[in-house]
């Protein structure tokens, strides 16, 4: 189809399969990076402000960095979604 030999157009699409789980990997790890360093930063500021209320301070930053954390973790899915079940190869 289009003149493009099929084995061309496969490694076409691992070539893109690759560069875009890159791309998915890269900019999922942003947020999740930023996240976490705001959420430390602040809980460090508490500690400093209330040294007496360490426990819960602690406790809500650890639950706020796995919140951040999911949305590495989602990029790192799709990722591995394309490289090694991509649904674009039949």
């Amino acid at each position: 189809m289009f003149g493009i030999d099929p084995d061309t157009g496969v490694i076409l699409i691992k070539i893109a399969s690759v560069v875009a789980a890159g791309f998915c990997m890269g900019v999922g790890a942003i947020g999740p990076a930023l996240g976490e360093g705001f959420v430390g930063g602040k809980a460090m500021e508490s500690l400093a402000r209330q040294p007496e209320s360490e426990g819960t301070i602690i406790r809500s930053m650890l639950l706020a960095d796995a919140v951040a954390e999911s949305t590495g973790i989602y990029s790192l899915v799709i990722a591995i979604i394309l490289l090694f079940a991509n649904p674009f190869i039949g």
